[in-house]
């Protein structure tokens, strides 16, 4: 797939009113694809659709939807459907996290980040994919985490649910090799998004060095552009060396260790002896 032309394309991206999802949608849109983009704040889509259009000539629709509601991935086909307009290809990638121990979450709001996180990317994907194979062409790009790749204590379901999100699409890249759709996981690590304030704590990403969306959207678009590109890709070198060595020790370990890192105290103290 060439890397600078998507003229030919209309991409569905979810979580499209900031951080990496923004800079996905400048991206393609640079290149000349079309979009549509989805989040629950309209006024930011509707500014950044203008500004697209603006610069680039290209038609990026605005749609706000929930996607926490159970039916989210269905009312979406269905605007989608009634503004006359055909996805090519699909970028999951709206999600959020919550913070502290398992046991104090509110149970509803934990609902609702499985639903975005796991239950609606799943059904979008189940909704459009189809239609990318019958076509033999486009994109499918899930965004996981570097979370997938350990156990993630305070933010055990996150978590989780990102390591479904991993393995659910390293098993679709499996399954529709020779269609012509090329389909793809990307973990970013720390990105400066707005993740950590919907989280409500810097604790969510242990102080690590931060990336940019842009960083992560150039590493997935240089992923798509592969003669032959991996089921997954990892933003970032210093996480890209870090994932696989986390295969080699004990799960034990790393939940401790991740334990720690995540402890609100221990960022704390080491604030406090600056």
């Amino acid at each position: 797939m060439s890397l600078n032309d998507f003229h030919e394309h209309t991409v569905l991206i979810t979580g499209a009113s900031s951080g990496i999802g923004a800079s996905f949608a400048l991206a393609l849109a640079k290149r000349g694809a079309n979009l549509i983009l989805v989040a629950r704040r309209l006024d930011r889509l509707q500014q950044l659709s203008a500004e697209l259009h603006e610069a680039y000539g290209i038609n990026a629709t605005p749609i706000a939807q929930d996607l926490a509601s159970p039916t989210a991935a269905a009312d979406l086909v269905r605007s989608i459907t009634a503004a006359g307009l055909t996805a090519t290809s699909l970028i999951n990638n709206a999600g959020f996290a919550t913070f502290g121990s398992f046991t104090t979450e509110d149970p509803d709001r934990l609902t609702q980040e499985l639903t975005v996180d796991v239950l609606t990317p799943v059904r979008l994907t189940s909704a459009f994919l189809p239609g990318f194979i019958a076509a033999g062409s486009g994109f499918l790009i899930n965004v996981a985490s570097m979370a997938a790749y350990t156990p993630t204590p305070r933010m055990a379901v996150y978590g989780a649910a990102k390591a479904f999100i991993l393995s659910f699409t390293e098993s679709l890249w499996a399954e529709t090799r020779g269609t012509g759709v090329t389909v793809f996981a990307l973990s970013p690590g720390a990105t400066s998004s707005e993740f950590n304030a919907v989280v409500g704590t810097d604790d969510a990403t242990a102080g690590a060095k931060m990336r940019s969306p842009d960083q992560v959207v150039a590493t997935a678009l240089s992923h798509l552009a592969k003669r032959n590109p991996g089921p997954s890709v990892i933003d970032g070198g210093t996480n890209r060396i870090t994932a696989p060595l986390l295969a080699f020790i004990p799960r034990r370990s790393t939940a401790t260790i991740m334990h720690r890192m995540t402890d609100p105290a221990r960022r704390a103290t080491s604030s406090a002896s600056h």
